[in-house]
This record gives C-alpha cells, sequence and structure tokens, in this order.
C-alpha cells in the first residue's frame, strides 16, 4: 500500500472522486434532511432536538449533585456528621476515616489527568504522530505491568482482569497492524487541520476546566463513600453507580467538544478548503457553540450514553473477525454479533456528531443519515480499514492508567485496603480529562470523512496529496470486499454441488 508516495491517480481529479462518490454536488452538503437550519445558513433559530434526554441529564445531575455533597459532608472532619450511618446498621464497619482522608488522593488523579490532557494539546503541532504511536504500542506492556503489581498485593481479580486487558489489546493491535500506516496518514492530516484553529484548542481547555469543576464535587462524595462505614460490597456498588454517572457526565462533555469542533472543521472544509492557513466564517465557534449547548444538547446527551460501548465492540469484534480463518463454528458465532453490532451502529456512532453540528438533526437521525451516506457511496469500506478511533481511545486508556496510578500508588502508602477503589476511581478521571484532549483530533477525522462522503471535491481542494491517497485506499478496500464477496459465493455454488452428487 503506498501511504506516503505521492503517485498521482493523475488522470483528473474528477475521476479520483468518481471512486468514492457517484454523487458530487455539493449542494448536498448544505441542505438539511429533516428541515433544520444548517450551521453556515442564516440567522433562523434550530429546533431543539431530543428534549427527553436533556431533562433526563440536567435531572440527573441536579440529584446526584445534591448526592454527592450529602456524602461527603457526611463524614467531613467528623464521623456520621448527618447521622446517616444508623440507616445503615447491617452493613456497619465503625471505621473512623474522613472524607479528607481519600479527598487528597482524588485532587492527585484531577492534576495529573489535567496534565496529561494538556501536554497532549501543548504538543499537538509536533508530536502528535510520536505520541500516538507511543499509546498503541506501550498500553499493552503498561496493562501487563498492571497486572503483575495487582497479582503482587494479593487483587488475584484485578489481576486477571488486567491481564485479560493485556492479551485482548495485545491481540488487537496484532489485527490491525496493516492498517496501522493508513490510520496514522488520517490522524496526521486531522492534527494539521486541527492545529490550523486555535479556537479549537482554547474550547478544549475551557471544557477540561468545567469537568475539573465537577470532578470537585464528583470526588468529594466519591471520598465520603470511600471513608464510609459501610461494607466492601456497599461502596463498590456505590462507587460503581458513581462511575457510571462521571462516565455519562464525561462523555457529554467530550461529545459537546465533538459537536463544536466538527462544525468548526466542516465550516473551513465547505467555505474555504485551502492547504495553507484555513480559516473559518467569522463567529463560526460562537454559532457552534451556541448550538452545541442549547437545541441540540438533548442529542449530545442521548448519543453519550450508547456511542462508546458499541464502538468499542465493534473494534474488538472486526479484529477477531478478520483473523478468524476457516473455523465455520466460530465465524458464524462472530458473524452473529458482528451483524447485531452493525445494526446497533446504524443508530449510534459517532459521525451523528457531525451532522448534529451542521443540521441540527436528532441523534438517531443524524446517525441513520451519516451511516446511509457511507453505506451509499462506499466510504464504509475506508472507514471499516481505518483505526483511528481505537488509536485515540488506547492513548485515552494509557493517560487513565498512567493517573489511577500515581493515585493507586499514593493511597497504598496510607491505606492499602482502599488502594483499588480509589486507583480504578481515578483511572476513570484521568481518562475523561484526557479523553477531552483526545477528542479535538477524533472530531477532526469524522468531519473529514463526512465531507469525503458528501463531496470528495472538498478534500481535494483542501490536500490534493491526502485526496489521492484515500481515493486509493478506497479503490483498494472495495476491490478487496468485491474479491471476498465472489469466494463466498464461489464457495457456497461449490458446497451445493457436492451435496446434490452425493447420494441420497
Amino acid at each position: 500500500m503506498a501511504m506516503n508516495d505521492s503517485r498521482s491517480i493523475s488522470s483528473s481529479s474528477a475521476d479520483s472522486a468518481s471512486v468514492a462518490a457517484p454523487d458530487q454536488n455539493v449542494g448536498r452538503s448544505r441542505t438539511s434532511g429533516d428541515g433544520g437550519q444548517t450551521l453556515g445558513s442564516g440567522p433562523a433559530s434550530r429546533r431543539w432536538r431530543d428534549v427527553f434526554w436533556l431533562g433526563i441529564f440536567v435531572i440527573h445531575l441536579v440529584g446526584l449533585g445534591f448526592l454527592l455533597s450529602i456524602l461527603g459532608i457526611n463524614r467531613f472532619k467528623k464521623t456520621d456528621r448527618l447521622n446517616i450511618d444508623r440507616y445503615m446498621e447491617r452493613v456497619l464497619q465503625n471505621r473512623k476515616e474522613l472524607t479528607e482522608t481519600y479527598w487528597p488522593f482524588y485532587a492527585l488523579a484531577g492534576g495529573v489527568g489535567t496534565v496529561l490532557g494538556w501536554i497532549w494539546l501543548l504538543l499537538l503541532g509536533s508530536q502528535a504522530n510520536y505520541m500516538m504511536k507511543i499509546s498503541v504500542h506501550i498500553l499493552t506492556t503498561y496493562l501487563a505491568v498492571i497486572s503483575v503489581l495487582c497479582f503482587w498485593g494479593d487483587q488475584l481479580f484485578w489481576g486477571v482482569a488486567f491481564a485479560i486487558g493485556a492479551v485482548l489489546q495485545f491481540l488487537y493491535v496484532v489485527s490491525v497492524i496493516d492498517r496501522l500506516p493508513f490510520t496514522m496518514l488520517v490522524l496526521q492530516k486531522a492534527v494539521k487541520m486541527v492545529w490550523s484553529l486555535p479556537e479549537v484548542i482554547r474550547v478544549a481547555y475551557a471544557f477540561m476546566f468545567v469537568m475539573l469543576l465537577w470532578m470537585g464535587l464528583w470526588s468529594f462524595g466519591a471520598a465520603g463513600v470511600v471513608a464510609s462505614s459501610m461494607d466492601n460490597d456497599g461502596r463498590w456498588w456505590l462507587l460503581v453507580v458513581l462511575s457510571v454517572s462521571l462516565f455519562w457526565t464525561g462523555a457529554v462533555l467530550c461529545n459537546t467538544v465533538h459537536v463544536i469542533v466538527s462544525g468548526m472543521v466542516f465550516l473551513v472544509l465547505i467555505n474555504d478548503g485551502q492547504e495553507v492557513s484555513p480559516m473559518p466564517p467569522p463567529n463560526s465557534l460562537v454559532k457552534s457553540l451556541r448550538y452545541a449547548v442549547t437545541t441540540s444538547f438533548g442529542s449530545i446527551c442521548y448519543g453519550s450514553l450508547f456511542t462508546a460501548a458499541i464502538r468499542t465492540l465493534r473494534w474488538e469484534i472486526r479484529g477477531i473477525r478478520s483473523k478468524i480463518g476457516n473455523n465455520e463454528c466460530l465465524l458464524c458465532c462472530v458473524d452473529f454479533l458482528f451483524h447485531l453490532v452493525e445494526t446497533l451502529v446504524r443508530f449510534f456512532n459517532k459521525y451523528a456528531y457531525v451532522q448534529i453540528a451542521v443540521y441540527g438533526k436528532s441523534f438517531n437521525h443524524s446517525a441513520r443519515d451519516a451511516w446511509e451516506l457511507f453505506q451509499s457511496t462506499g466510504v464504509e469500506a475506508l472507514i471499516a480499514y481505518d483505526c483511528s478511533g481505537a488509536v485515540l481511545l488506547m492513548g485515552t486508556l494509557l493517560g487513565g492508567l498512567i493517573t489511577g496510578t500515581c493515585a493507586g500508588a499514593w493511597t497504598w502508602t496510607k491505606w492499602s485496603d482502599r488502594v483499588v477503589m480509589v486507583g480504578l476511581t481515578a483511572m476513570l478521571m484521568g481518562m475523561v480529562l484526557v479523553g477531552l484532549a483526545m477528542v479535538v483530533v477524533e472530531s477532526a477525522v469524522t468531519s473529514i470523512y463526512i465531507c469525503y462522503a458528501e463531496d470528495p471535491l472538498l478534500i481535494h481542494r483542501w490536500d490534493a496529496e491526502f485526496f489521492n491517497q484515500m481515493s486509493e485506499t478506497l479503490h483498494q478496500r472495495l476491490q478487496y470486499r468485491s474479491a471476498r464477496a465472489r469466494e463466498v459465493l464461489t464457495h457456497s455454488r461449490f458446497d451445493a454441488q457436492i451435496q446434490e452428487t452425493l447420494p441420497v
């Protein structure tokens, strides 16, 4: 695969574009399928979308904020300050730790996660490709080391869990190793786009600060739970509930940044598209931000509940499926899971956020339209080949593991029986903070693919060499799929002929 040479598909740019999409009408990029206002259109107001989920998220934040305050205050400077322990008589352990005993450990986690996120953003322009390669190759080793430390600390369950994670990570990287050159190319171009838009970096910094404020309250409550008089089972269940809440809140903020950045990148490609110093239209940041936190916020809250889990499952199944070989029984089982997940992806995918940013559609409508666009143009074959989302997730996981290790190591020196509780919840904090830095690149990637599917000439106008490389790779992937389909069809016909010739 010639990724680094600039072999021209030089007959004409229109010929290359025809590989990617039969319809090159730029006007298709300007209209909304459900009557919503496009990002680049006039001052007319957009309709509010997925308001129910917006209400659920706001109620969840208010309710959880109250609960976190109660849990933290109950053991702040005094045990059982609010006399809550009387409602938990069956699970009392009569421990004397206080909220402030564990709160500094979470403060360290917030600081480490923020520093890692800032380092990522600061080095985005010069060392991003090097940092992403480190994430891919170091994560397996780091997981294995954490597994060994857990076994050494007599944490058998978590040792096995991290060992399985290391094995799965290794198998996944091996299964997609041939895709990494193209993946790194896409990520390099996305970084180039993001680095040319300093407003995008400032947005990530601002949302990271907002997340830190919420984490201050969240960690106050979590520290109160760890210090509480409940038994281990009660503490773990409550921490799981708090962690799910933090994951959803972090995903909402990450996807809000995703929508803002996607809108900016889309407008740059639509309105300017010059490779040197691309400039967004005036007030595009303000407009993208206003839509993201008002009319489209309900769609963001809705999509954030499901998208990450479905994407991760899809990556793993694709990696396994590509390495099964001729084991028909196993292939049948994996294919069933694959088609189930593909059905879910049709309604829950990250490309919906670009449609939300540009057209203001509801989440399911955006996800469905984006996926139908990819399938109708053949670009879905290119997206399936690209592993940029998985690479960025590896960087996020590595940041979370480093954060959890720092907090866990300090906890070990003070309260060794609480190291897993603090370490895992601190790891989640680090993942959310580093994810807010990673999402700016992922947003650019999704916008590039949407623009390439809607009108390939938008990418050609921005970077002709990258356009040629994308078109060449897409052509190869479509040929590969066609050959594989013919092979399956031939094999099926051969089996049918053999069955017909066998005596009854």
